[in-house]
């Protein structure tokens, strides 16, 4: 189980929420996986377009909150409780650099590791064994986690829209194994 047991808080939709399901809305088809769900926006937008969508969360609360809004919902740290291949995976991971000021209670939907990119790092090692042949990725990353060159190098990527924000850039990303 992870470390932090006593989670209160559900990540709120923002900017960068917002900016991701514009593309889930325009793209995703076929088996869906959401990882990291939070309030299940992304969920909702890709049950727009399919019914074959499993959405997973490591916190407890938002799993409960999920499961109440008819999502497909288990409760898995990134892939571990996940089986199978899907045609897209959706992820808006927890991107900032960790700040010893930030409430305990809200660290987790937000901070990424000590330099803001380890999460998504495990997620994209994790990734591939769960994409089917010619899967992508949808991927939402901002100018604080790093830069896309070297986090997606393993994979064929593509800048989709960059939104620039007052401390930082936000971009959605679409990612595969094979050619895009």
């Amino acid at each position: 189980m992870h470390p932090m047991k006593k989670i209160i808080m559900i990540y709120e939709p923002r900017e960068d929420s917002f900016l991701l399901e514009k593309h889930v809305k325009k793209l995703v088809n076929g088996k869906i996986l959401d990882v990291g769900t939070g309030s299940g926006i992304q969920a909702l937008a890709a049950l727009e377009k399919t019914k074959d969508v499993l959405a997973v969360d490591l916190n407890p609360r938002a799993v409960e909150f999920c499961k109440k809004k008819g999502i497909n919902v288990i409760l898995s740290d990134l892939f571990e409780n996940v089986k199978g291949k899907f045609d897209w995976i959706i992820f808006n991971p927890p991107y900032l650099p960790e700040d010893s000021r930030e409430p305990e209670d809200s660290r987790l939907a937000t901070t990424g590791g000590k330099k803001g990119d380890e999460i998504l790092k495990r997620f994209l090692e994790e990734a591939k064994e769960h994409l089917n042949e010619n899967g992508k990725i949808l991927v939402l990353i901002s100018s604080l986690t790093g830069k896309a060159e070297d986090l997606f190098k393993d994979y064929s990527w593509k800048l989709l829209e960059r939104e620039n924000l007052f401390m930082e850039k936000l971009e959605v990303y679409v990612l595969s194994i094979s050619k895009l």
